[in-house]
């Protein structure tokens, strides 16, 4: 259906995601500092030794360069895996002095597991809670020495990662519903309901986007403007939902004949707009009487009735007809408007063929 919006979808996706990597620089100080009053209050001494004061001021720098300087600043994904390890080394780090692999400090592996769940899916939450089990099963070892690696130690460690497991699973669960609730929203937004096609707020931003792009590139673009005939005069005959069907068929003609790369739109009422990207205004012309053969080509079966379709369609081009959209339109519409006095219906009659 006309121009699919999976590019500014993706755009939206990043700007969320750059939004998440804001946000990571709050929760690793948060981490930072929890992980300090842990240590001053359970044990100041431990606090004060050389190595982890040395993970403590490293982590801190790290942060400080991540936040301060453009590091990975276009690859806000790989920057957020960085920082997401880098959140696991320094906890994994600080339990190997603090010898806690079963303390309250193991709780703090949350933070990572649940940053990667909310920024960046099942997969990459999968691999951040297998490396967070991996580095506690290391620390069990460590505490508990290889000799010690038995069955009640692995109770140990699936009764303290069940929890952990759990948190992700109903994490990414959350994350993965709320991205697809955003993108149902953002699609009925950008739909008109009846035809599906985009609606005339979407159209604006995407022939604005084009327009600048043609202004970049000087090339150019076609609009055409589309009105349905006799479309009253099908409502009151045959009723609303006749003329909605015609309305509809109309849209599907415009998809045929238009490219992925156009953008088809539901103008209002009997009235559709499309933009026709890199056509100037001969090609356009001929696009513009193939959508009214397509048209016509189109039947509407109402009680046991054919009624033809039939539209008129206005050309204009840029930059020939105009310097921005508001204008070309401006141009189409009075255009169409020509297109139809061009062929005056007869007054009040529907071209319609019995079964």
């Amino acid at each position: 259906m006309s121009r699919d919006p999976g590019a500014r979808d993706l755009e939206i996706e990043q700007a969320q995601l750059r939004g998440f990597a804001h946000s990571f620089a709050e929760v690793e100080w948060l981490l930072l500092v929890l992980v300090m009053l842990f240590l001053f209050v359970t044990d100041p001494e431990m606090a004060r030794d050389v190595p982890v004061v040395g993970i403590l001021v490293g982590f801190a720098v790290f942060i400080l360069i991540f936040r301060f300087t453009k590091a990975l600043a276009k690859r806000t994904a790989r920057k957020i895996v960085v920082e997401i390890f880098a959140m696991v080394a320094f906890l994994t780090g600080i339990l190997v002095f603090a010898e806690d692999a079963g303390g309250g400090l193991v709780n703090l592996y949350l933070l990572p597991i649940i940053m990667a769940a909310l920024a960046l899916g099942k997969r990459a939450t999968t691999l951040v809670l297998t490396l967070v089990v991996a580095c506690y099963i290391l620390l069990a070892t460590l505490e508990a020495g290889s000799l010690a690696l038995d069955f009640s130690l692995a109770l140990r460690i699936v009764g303290v990662m069940a929890p952990f497991v759990l948190v992700a699973f109903m994490t990414t669960l959350l994350a993965e519903n709320i991205h697809s609730a955003k993108s149902r929203i953002r699609a009925l937004s950008d739909r008109d309901e009846l035809t599906m096609l985009f609606n005339m707020r979407a159209f604006k931003q995407l022939a604005q986007r084009e327009h600048e792009t043609a202004v970049r590139t000087g090339s150019t673009y076609s609009l055409l403007m589309i009105d349905v005939e006799h479309l009253k005069g099908i409502n009151d005959t045959y009723g609303h939902e006749a003329g909605n069907r015609a309305i509809q068929m109309v849209g599907e003609a415009l998809v045929r004949i238009t490219r992925p790369s156009d953008i088809v739109a539901r103008y209002g009422g009997d009235e559709f707009i499309v933009l026709l990207a890199h056509v100037g205004g001969d090609i356009a012309r001929e696009i513009a009487q193939r959508i009214r053969n397509a048209v016509f080509a189109t039947t509407l079966e109402v009680k046991v009735k054919i009624v033809r379709l039939k539209v008129n369609v206005g050309v204009a081009s840029f930059p020939e007809d105009g310097s921005n959209v508001q204008a070309i339109m401006t141009v189409a519409d009075r255009a169409m408007y020509k297109d139809k006095e061009v062929k005056p219906p007869p007054p009040g009659k529907l071209i319609i063929q019995r079964l």
